[in-house]
């Protein structure tokens, strides 16, 4: 079987903010490049309603992830149904990305770890350890854990493992 390495990639849609958003996420993220801005042309101009020469499709990646920025127009939004997951392997990792991406976006779209960007896109910045966490439902640990959980907006690792001990 070949290699899907790369095969799956998210496509984000964006009105006319594709290489903002892209140079912003890339300016956050280590290890990370835009790697080509395809333009649009005059071919399709009835359908697409986009100037040409400009800025149609960004190819960039984040932290060895691939992702595609779509100049699509205001038809399309993003919403909760769809976030991006940033594991943090402590406290200082959390801050950091709470910080730079929660920066201008919606704080009233912020609880357990979820933010939304100041593109509407939402991120959540968790523990590499929460899942670990939530799976011992015998001895309460996870019951503990989740209603510590429900009441942060980002997450205090800190008193996470402190839930999570008794």
């Amino acid at each position: 079987m070949p290699s899907i390495s790369h095969k799956i990639q998210p496509c984000l849609w964006f009105d006319d903010q594709a290489e903002q958003a892209a140079r912003y996420y890339t300016g956050i993220f280590p290890s990370s490049s835009i790697s080509s801005i395809s333009l649009y042309t005059e071919a399709g101009q009835e359908i697409h309603g986009r100037p040409p020469g400009s800025v149609m499709v960004v190819a960039f990646e984040l932290a060895g992830c691939r992702f595609t920025a779509l100049n699509g127009g205001p038809v399309f939004t993003f919403n909760e149904a769809l976030s991006l997951i940033i594991n943090c392997d402590n406290q200082d990792e959390i801050d950091y990305y709470w910080h730079h991406l929660g920066e201008g976006g919606d704080p009233a779209a912020q609880q357990c770890g979820w933010l939304k960007d100041k593109y509407g896109l939402s991120w959540q910045i968790v523990p590499t350890v929460i899942a670990d966490m939530m799976r011992d439902t015998e001895s309460g640990k996870a019951q503990r854990v989740m209603t510590t959980l429900l009441k942060m907006r980002k997450i205090d690792f800190a008193e996470l493992q402190k839930a999570y001990r008794g």
